[in-house]
């Protein structure tokens, strides 16, 4: 599977965005979608995923009530949708799937493979 992450830009503080994740290749279908986040200076950070079948999700506690991670298996695209942004939210944001078919919900990067190139999220005060 190969991914590739667009939708970032400049918002103002309180805007909203949306991530899309597209990917290539007939088995996405089959794998848990995550994204990640990294802002300059600061470490890759977990920011939500959904399962492969898009029945479950989670948000991280920074996140969570703002953004809202979906997919649709027939566009072979995943989603983000950022709604009340803030500057903390600034960073290159990253989507990836699970290393294994129809595996968990994890929260860490290792668990991951095939990353996307990256879109930039600058949130304005």
């Amino acid at each position: 599977v190969q991914l590739q992450a667009f939708g970032g830009g400049l918002v103002q503080a309180g805007g909203s965005l949306r991530l899309s994740c597209a990917a290539s290749g007939r088995t996405f279908s089959s794998y848990t979608v995550g994204w990640f986040r990294q802002a300059p200076g600061k470490e890759r950070e977990f920011v939500a995923a959904v399962s492969w079948s898009g029945s479950k999700t989670y948000d991280e506690d920074s996140v969570k009530g703002r953004f809202t991670i979906s997919r649709d298996n027939s566009k072979n695209t995943a989603y983000l949708q950022m709604n009340s942004l803030k500057p903390e939210d600034t960073a290159v944001y990253y989507c990836a799937v699970r290393k294994v078919i129809r595996g968990g919900i994890m929260r860490s990067a290792d668990d991951y493979n095939s990353w996307g190139q990256g879109t930039l999220v600058t949130v304005s005060s």
